[in-house]
């Protein structure tokens, strides 16, 4: 006899729509989709919106922009739909009614009529602390106590009747993991105004929804143990069809051994594109934020790391967030960009800043596609090209203060009159043309070091100290516009 084959894997993602994008949830979004996609499974898009007070369209809508920048797409869900829907959690109370009076009937569920008061009275006469919570002590009310508390107008909360026995899992993360018996009291499913919690609609939606693996943050890892006992539960009352594989995914950290808050500016994920970040140079980025491709490697692709990913070669450790490792990264992707690629991408950001149309003339194309491979090896994000390129799509330059400070003051002007002088006399506008009499005008004729003579030209011409290579930057300018700036910068620098 053949083995039965094994269930296709079906992950999950199901964040509440609430403000800010986090690039922690990103980089759960991330594990969960390279899971379903490695192991050839399918990842289901769920929205706890539950929490209308803090949920908005906005965010769903910006949330769904970022999953799509980053090319995270899913198989069931929101605009996609599927066999499992609603997909949103404000749209499936009716079930969770039907399901928890399915475990209030079947007995692993009862109703709890004690106020925070009273439990934490019970705890104090019996000389226990009052942290322990709720001590299960209406498990045991007689049908009169009931209606009694009913009648004084109370509404119980409806709590799962925890198991005496130890409860235990093989974390996919972390390996085994164990609570002892009694460690965690039963708790609440349903509000007494009949609101539903998420301690309970989460794995009612995962197990109906037929979730095989669960990657979370391991901040949610104490809640498990409640989550094993209700899919017991849900099991044995026909809602589920087993429990789910567990793995708990290190948290990311910020500077220190801090938490990465919502505070921290690094944190927000809006930042990324807005700096011009690739798609493609973040992800790598957050997939390494604990997980590796390999030891002695930290730069792959997308699909490389699809074919790769192993969930069980996450890390439990926490992972730092490292702004300048994230950059570097992404200054590798940058590189590799075809040059047509590079343009159809930085072209958004000049015309942003108004230094280009959008598509660019064709004059404007020819220059982007001259100095395109010079400046993807100086540039670490897109929006680096605002100040690195923008001196070549203007007519005047505004120099740098700080740049001024450093190339323009004493001696940049018999520097700057002697490169005027060899460029004007030059018959051949290029760029080995203009490299060639810059030097013998400047590093033979003056005795100026390479750094002294061509610093203040540079400043003259870009209007920075960090430009594209020199001799091409003023080539594609034009000998009318270099000479323009030189003589500009004469007139403000230092003799």
């Amino acid at each position: 006899m053949s083995e039965p084959a094994a269930p296709v894997v079906r992950t999950r993602f199901c964040p509440s729509p609430t403000g800010m994008v986090h690039v922690g949830l990103l980089r759960t979004a991330l594990f969960n989709w390279a899971h379903a996609r490695h192991c050839g499974g399918r990842l289901v898009f769920r929205i706890e919106d539950t929490d209308a007070s803090r949920d908005s369209e906005e965010s769903y809508q910006h949330l769904l922009a970022s999953l799509r920048w980053l090319g995270i797409d899913w198989d069931e869900g929101p605009e996609v739909g599927g066999p499992h829907g609603p997909y949103r959690q404000s749209e499936r109370h009716e079930i969770y009614r039907d399901v928890a009076a399915r475990l209030l009937e079947s007995g692993h569920a009862y109703e709890s009529y004690s106020t925070n008061e009273e439990v934490d009275a019970r705890r104090l006469a019996a000389g226990q602390d009052p942290k322990l919570g709720y001590d299960n002590a209406d498990r045991f009310l007689t049908d009169a106590q009931k209606a009694a508390f009913r009648d004084e107008g109370r509404l119980p909360v409806l709590r799962l009747r925890m198991p005496d026995d130890d409860l235990a899992w093989t974390d996919l993360v972390r390996g085994e993991v164990r609570f002892g018996a009694g460690s965690v009291p039963d708790f609440v499913l349903v509000r007494g105004n009949g609101v539903s919690l998420y301690p309970f609609v989460n794995p009612v939606d995962d197990a109906l929804m037929g979730i095989t693996d669960v990657l979370r943050g391991e901040d949610l890892l104490p809640s498990t143990p409640r989550q094993l006992a209700l899919y017991a539960a849900l099991t044995d009352i026909g809602v589920a069809s087993g429990t789910p594989r567990f793995g708990h995914l290190p948290y990311v950290m910020g500077e220190g051994t801090k938490k990465l808050s919502k505070r921290d500016p690094q944190a927000n994920f809006d930042v990324y594109p807005e700096r011009g970040f690739l798609p493609e140079g973040l992800t790598n980025y957050l997939a390494l934020l604990g997980w590796a491709i390999a030891e002695d490697r930290d730069v792959f692709s997308v699909q490389e790391m699809v074919e790769a990913f192993d969930v069980t070669r996450v890390s439990a450790n926490p992972a730092r967030f490292d702004l300048k490792k994230a950059e570097a990264i992404n200054a590798t992707h940058l590189r590799a960009l075809p040059v047509e690629e590079f343009i159809r991408r930085v072209v958004p950001f000049l015309a942003g800043a108004g230094l280009v149309t959008d598509p660019p003339t064709p004059e404007q194309a020819a220059v982007l596609t001259a100095i395109a491979p010079l400046a993807q090896e100086r540039m670490i994000v897109l929006s680096d090209a605002v100040g690195l390129l923008g001196f070549l799509f203007t007519d005047e330059v505004q120099i740098d203060p700080a740049a001024a400070e450093k190339q323009l003051g004493a001696g940049a002007v018999e520097v700057l009159d002697a490169a005027s002088t060899a460029l004007t006399a030059l018959p051949d506008w290029s760029t080995p043309a203009i490299e060639s009499a810059l030097k013998e005008a400047l590093v033979e004729g003056l005795g100026r070091k390479p750094r002294q003579a061509f610093g203040p030209v540079r400043v003259a011409v870009s209007g920075r100290t960090v430009s594209p290579p020199l001799y091409e930057s003023m080539e594609l300018l034009g000998r009318e516009r270099t000479l323009a700036r030189l003589a500009a910068a004469r007139g403000t620098a230092s003799a």
